[in-house]
């Protein structure tokens, strides 16, 4: 039983990601399941055993990359030495991917909110990502940096004006400069909810 139960995780791994490299290369709607199959090289069977549909693929690669994005932050964000500097090197972290990485920028950013629609998406996102911003602003909280009682607002507004940039650059025509930008936006913000200048150090 337990070879068999080992045996289907690493099917339903080998599934999820030759999925996610096919949709990132390709987007969803040129990704078809019987793509998926044969470039896993299993049976329909298989496939559809763990994922009865193209949607519910595209789902677990979704929840599978917004993991791994929000392991990335937080990797960032840990070599900080205050809470200021851990909350823009995850957010860096982040518009970064949003330029960089095929996986976020179709899947992520261009493809989730059509295919699970806009409300799932913001959930799913918001499970993974809205957690550390909450972590970040809550330890500034015993420095008088941001009130208690604003944690849950705050974290909601900067995710959201995260989402928003990382769109603006996926979307940009000019990818360096939609970067810059978002960087600066982005710095303007936390700096603010910090009640600290731009650019400023960590005052505690």
């Amino acid at each position: 039983m337990d070879k068999r139960l080992d045996r289907g995780r690493t099917t339903r791994r080998r599934i999820a990601d030759t999925a996610r490299t096919l949709f990132a290369a390709q987007g969803y709607e040129a990704v078809s399941t019987e793509a998926v199959r044969q470039a896993c090289g299993i049976s329909r069977g298989a496939l559809f055993h763990h994922f009865p549909t193209k949607e519910a693929v595209f789902t677990a690669v979704l929840e599978a990359v917004e993991e791994r994005v929000a392991e990335t932050m937080l990797a960032a964000a840990q070599a900080a030495a205050n809470p200021l500097d851990a909350l823009r090197a995850g957010c860096a972290a982040w518009l970064r991917l949003a330029a960089t990485d095929p996986a976020v920028r179709q899947i992520v950013l261009t493809d989730a909110p059509a295919v699970v629609g806009w409300r799932a998406w913001r959930e799913i996102d918001g499970a993974h990502g809205l957690g550390l911003l909450r972590r970040a602003l809550a330890a500034a909280v015993d420095h008088g940096r941001v009130p208690a009682d604003q944690v849950e607002v705050y974290a909601q507004g900067l995710l959201a004006v995260l989402i928003e940039m990382a769109l603006l650059i996926a979307s940009a025509q000019v990818e360096g400069q939609a970067v810059r930008s978002g960087e600066q936006f982005v710095e303007l913000i936390v700096s603010r909810l910090f009640g600290v200048e731009p650019g400023a150090p960590w005052p505690g």
